[in-house]
């Protein structure tokens, strides 16, 4: 039995496709925003089956909802956090406040590991249980697609219970869910005098069998920086996750320009993720390639550092995603209307740039812009309606209101 559902008078239905892409948008095509005005739009069976202006609206079949000026936008599409986690660190932001900094408070056995110690602590229904609490927050952010990796459990164990959660979520809820190993989040301690190849050599020869022989993730990640891996270490492990089929989305250039860009592009890397900093021998490596540009704007305000270069990047004609690297010591906040007003305010965006960055060009670093991330026929009826709005601009300019009034996930609210 086919179930309906038609929303009508739309004041502005957002980031409509009247052909699905199969790439993401690139320099200034990410500034056009298709919108149309006094719409409606019809869902069919969880997926998106018409929209159109009101003067074409058919008739009333099944659930209808009236918008009655207000507007409609695709999901978000947040394509990278680390959601699942054992307990906040707000003592360590205290201590940034005083003074110390991120990689000060790492080599003591801060940050990751920190996380890691608690996180292997913790029961795994204790873990599933806090993270099924976030995404019901994250849903009503209004984002219908995530990525989760794993990275603070940094033993084999661990590392599978982090992945097990994840597929337990995938199963549990219905937002779409993509899972990401990050084995390579940080070196334990264990492993730092001397024997920084034998923690790779666990992750490679143990950890990634493993994983792939359970179908546990979606791709294999890499800490590439100076208190992680270096850029040799990241490629050892990045083509090791190839061999299991695991493609690269890789953390870089976070604290420091390494050449971790180039090494990921050569390797096929679907996204390369922070950028805070980016030199032009970077810009040139991404222009010989597909690799998607992620940027964490939200990471950057957190620990007060250099914002990532947006308008380089999109000036340079590369692709550009935005999303909140939501995690308990960099960025804990899975809010991506808050993401786009800083890429906005910080970053000199355009609010239509921002948008489609944090929709169809997230779904395209998940590899899910034929489902997610537009509304376009076909595609999963994943929308939320706002409260009232003069303009599309005025989501990310009121940088304090929740404008998100209603969220449906494959048409359901």
């Amino acid at each position: 039995m086919t179930t309906n559902l038609l929303i009508k008078n739309i004041k502005q239905l957002v980031g409509i496709e009247s052909t699905v892409r199969n790439a993401p948008l690139k320099g200034t095509a990410l500034s056009r925003l298709d919108v149309l005005e006094n719409a409606y739009l019809l869902v069919e069976d969880g997926l998106f089956a018409d929209f159109g202006n009101m003067e074409n609206c058919p008739e009333r079949a099944g659930q209808e909802v009236d918008a009655d000026g207000r507007s409609v936008f695709p999901c978000w599409c947040d394509s990278h956090t680390h959601l699942v986690f054992a307990k906040s660190r707000e003592e360590e932001w205290v201590d940034r406040i005083k003074g110390l900094g991120y990689e000060e408070i790492a080599h003591r056995g801060g940050g990751i590991l920190n996380s890691a110690r608690r996180l292997q602590e913790t029961p795994e229904e204790v873990l599933f249980e806090q993270a099924m609490e976030r995404l019901a927050e994250v849903r009503k952010f209004g984002t219908g697609l995530i990525e989760i990796k794993s990275g603070y459990g940094l033993t084999l164990e661990s590392e599978l219970k982090m992945l097990r959660v994840i597929r337990r979520l995938k199963e549990a809820i219905d937002l779409g869910i993509k899972a990401t190993f990050l084995g390579a989040h940080s070196v334990p301690m264990e492993y730092r005098n001397g024997n920084r190849q034998g923690y790779i050599d666990l992750i490679i020869n143990e950890m990634l069998p493993q994983i792939s022989g359970e179908g546990l993730a979606d791709y294999i990640d890499v800490f590439c920086e100076k208190v992680a891996f270096s850029v040799a270490e990241s490629e050892q492990i990045i083509e090791a996750g190839a061999r299991h089929g695991l493609k690269a989305k890789i953390h870089v250039n976070q604290f420091n320009c390494m050449g971790g860009i180039a090494a990921a592009v050569r390797h096929g890397a679907v996204s390369v993720d922070h950028l805070e900093l980016v030199n032009e021998a970077d810009v040139e490596a991404l222009k010989e390639g597909e690799t998607i540009a992620t940027l964490l704007p939200s990471a950057a305000f957190f620990l007060n550092d250099p914002v990532p270069p947006a308008r380089k990047l999109i000036d340079a004609n590369l692709a550009v995603a935005l999303a909140t690297d939501f995690n308990p010591g960099t960025s804990p906040s899975a809010r991506m209307p808050f993401v786009l007003s800083l890429a906005c305010i910080q970053m000199k965006m355009l609010p239509e740039e921002a948008i489609n960055a944090a929709t169809l060009n997230g779904a395209s670093a998940l590899e899910c812009s034929q489902e997610y991330g537009s509304i376009a026929k076909g595609k999963r009826a994943n929308f939320f309606i706002t409260k009232p709005m003069p303009s599309v601009a005025f989501l990310p300019y009121s940088f304090g209101s929740d404008l998100i009034d209603t969220v449906f996930i494959n048409g359901k609210r």
